[in-house]
């Protein structure tokens, strides 16, 4: 059993700080900007609410975040009443967050300087991984560090990974969401192709799904796809923070992503239709308005 405290209690952090309690069996700590929301987490699952991510972080061997974007990030752990304010030595900062390499960089420097250890650790596999507790994490950051904090990390984790130094799990989580916009907006033309052509979808994905085009995709967005149905899941307006950053990346690295940038402006064109908060298969949406 290790001390752990977890900044940001939000669809994601929520559950995986109940995870490190629950399965992992750790002692936690947590703080949310709404202090109401880190009372209800402590009273539902047996850890402590703090003011402060300062407060939280006190004592805790392992300290995660998970918050919005990379400001959000520098407040909770660089900013005042940080976490780096009241990290005691030796401790590892995990961060969850789907953020810029660039950013976690920053944060290797900084704990480095203070005699902590950082690891970039964003998630993939949405609400129902973090409820469910089996997320795949993909890590930046020393080696040495990374197999002291994977069993803590395997409480709320299916699948974990060392991907480099510091900075390498935001840009494999980069690698994630240009492989997931392809596949969604490929699974949404072939869904609006067969509607137009009077095929029986349902029956149609049956099949195919067995076979080359199968993805975790179809298997689970295509019957709310067909049903028109997207006021759930990973919603576009974060969909598009991912992409801003992974744009920006191939912008600073020379990679060219003609095919992301241009999912990205269809994914601009359903936020005007309204669909900010839809999930992220509402590219169908699109081919589908009159």
């Amino acid at each position: 059993m290790a001390k752990v405290a977890f900044i940001g209690l939000g669809v994601m952090g929520y559950p995986m700080a109940g995870h490190l309690k629950v399965k992992g069996g750790h002692e936690v700590a947590v703080y949310n900007r709404t202090f109401a929301k880190a009372e209800k987490w402590a009273a539902e699952f047996g850890g402590k609410a703090f003011r402060t991510p300062a407060e939280a972080a006190k004592d805790a061997d392992f300290v995660f975040t998970c918050v919005g974007n990379d400001d959000d990030l520098r407040a909770v752990t660089v900013g005042k009443d940080g976490v780096l304010e009241g990290m005691k030595k030796g401790a590892t900062l995990i961060d969850n967050t789907t953020a810029s390499a660039e950013v976690a960089r920053e944060l290797d420097a900084a704990t480095k300087e203070k005699g902590l250890h950082f690891i970039d650790a964003p998630v993939s596999g949405g609400q129902a991984g973090a409820e469910n507790g089996v997320l795949t994490v993909m890590c930046g950051g020393d080696e040495a560090v990374f197999e002291k904090a994977r069993p803590v990390i395997d409480a709320y984790a299916r699948m974990v990974g060392l991907m480099g130094p510091a900075g390498s799990g935001q840009l494999a989580k980069m690698v994630n969401q240009i492989c997931v916009a392809g596949v969604v907006q490929g699974l949404a033309e072939a869904i609006h192709f067969g509607k137009q052509a009077g095929l029986d979808m349902e029956a149609v994905v049956e099949v195919i799904s067995k076979g080359a085009a199968g993805s975790w995709q179809m298997d689970n967005r295509h019957k709310t796809m067909i049903a028109g149905k997207y006021d759930f899941g990973f919603a576009i307006d974060w969909m598009r923070k991912d992409l801003d950053i992974i744009l920006s990346e191939a912008r600073r690295n020379g990679a060219k992503l003609p095919v992301t940038a241009l999912i990205d402006q269809f994914y601009a064109d359903v936020q005007d239709m309204g669909g900010n908060r839809w999930d992220t298969s509402s590219l169908l949406a699109r081919l589908e308005r009159k």
